[in-house]
């Protein structure tokens, strides 16, 4: 396409949400609330949503359907037209037994994938290939974020400082259990176990004794082959920041901090039920801004850009940490595609630092469509 019909159109933005984690219906809440925040004044909107299976589909992109509703999770409809990414950067609507159709070139992809497949750095490696520009980080820092064992290490080697543990891979665990069981043992009970490479808290335990341990391991392993197992914090508040690319080549911002806590119906954690579904808000605890001290504050928000440098971040992330009993910050994970639920924390972090919802969906939207591709 010239650079003359580009002008005369409003710039292509394919959401892209769903996916072949287990995260996908949290993929499809997010971009129901994404799609209704975008400017259509401003954007043409291709609402693409990939299922469980792996296909790529024409969605309706219709908020209601991909809503959680009476507690049932939505999911992308596998019987839509298939769709594809042709040569120049086009959308193609591929039935068979049909004459392809050209939905038209796509300007910038925002990939609303939580989880393997989506925030790893594999469909950002797709769109790279495709000299596609996209929201977020890039291939490196995706996969470095995704993995909470390789993202210890590179803040670690950032100064900052981690919760320690323990990584049981699937060779670990097959062949020689006793050891791994020995080396969480060595932690110090609580602990917490996890997907080295999940989110949303799916297959996350909290481990009070080694007799819980490997139903806790069996749980994280139905999620990803690689577990890590992490000592719990002294007595820890859980501190978030959001964090935003600087428009114009200016260095990202962090939000003000917010707090979460969790407390009642037998939730020892943020876990998947109080994060998302409506049964579980009552017992949990929003602050945000979190009543902190001024100086603390600041030295949180500052680690929070510190982290997001440190995996070379993109465009947006949500760092969380642990405040301690001793007022030591202790770094928990950074985020590089956090949800963007009604009740997800980023979203509501920038809305108190005063980035509303559809400003916030705008400026990343800004920020994909102004960054270079190929190398650099």
């Amino acid at each position: 396409m010239s650079e003359y019909s580009r002008e005369q159109r409003k710039p292509r933005v394919a959401v892209v949400f769903g996916g072949r984690s287990s995260e996908h219906a949290i993929s499809c809440v997010t971009a129901a609330n994404v799609l209704q925040a975008i400017d259509r004044d401003k954007y043409d909107v291709v609402p693409v949503g990939i299922s469980t299976s792996g296909h790529w589909v024409l969605e309706s992109g219709d908020p209601e359907r991909l809503s959680i509703t009476d507690g049932k999770l939505p999911e992308v409809d596998v019987t839509a037209m298939p769709v594809l990414f042709g040569a120049n950067r086009e959308l193609v609507v591929s039935e068979p037994g049909q004459v392809p159709n050209t939905l038209g070139e796509v300007d910038v992809v925002f990939p609303l994938l939580h989880g393997p497949w989506g925030e790893d750095g594999t469909i950002q490696g797709l769109l790279e290939m495709s000299d596609i520009r996209y929201v977020g980080s890039g291939v490196l820092s995706s996969a470095v974020g995704m993995d909470k064992h390789y993202m210890k290490v590179v803040f670690q080697a950032a100064g900052l400082e981690v919760t320690p543990y323990v990584v049981i891979r699937d060779r670990d665990w097959t062949r020689d259990p006793e050891a791994s069981r020995a080396a969480v043992d060595a932690l110090g009970y609580p602990v917490f176990v996890k997907p080295c490479r999940g989110g949303s808290s799916l297959g996350i335990s909290k481990v009070n004794s080694l007799a819980e341990l490997d139903a806790a391991v069996a749980e994280a392993r139905a999620h990803d082959p690689k577990v890590i197992v992490e000592a719990s914090a002294k007595n820890p508040r859980e501190i978030e920041v959001g964090v935003l690319g600087g428009l114009d080549g200016a260095p990202a911002e962090a939000s003000v901090c917010g707090e979460i806590a969790v407390s009642g119906g037998g939730h020892d954690f943020y876990d998947f039920e109080t994060k998302y579904l409506p049964e579980g808000e009552e017992y949990t605890a929003l602050s945000v801004p979190a009543d902190l001290p001024e100086d603390i504050a600041a030295d949180i928000r500052a680690k929070a850009l510190t982290a997001f440098d440190a995996i070379e971040g993109e465009g947006l992330a949500r760092v969380d940490f642990f405040l301690d009993a001793d007022g030591r910050v202790v770094i928990n994970e950074i985020n590089t595609m956090p949800g963007f639920t009604p009740t997800s924390m980023f979203p509501r972090l920038w809305a108190a630092t005063g980035v509303d919802y559809p400003a916030l969906v705008d400026r990343l939207l800004t920020l994909a469509m102004t960054r270079p591709t190929g190398l650099r």
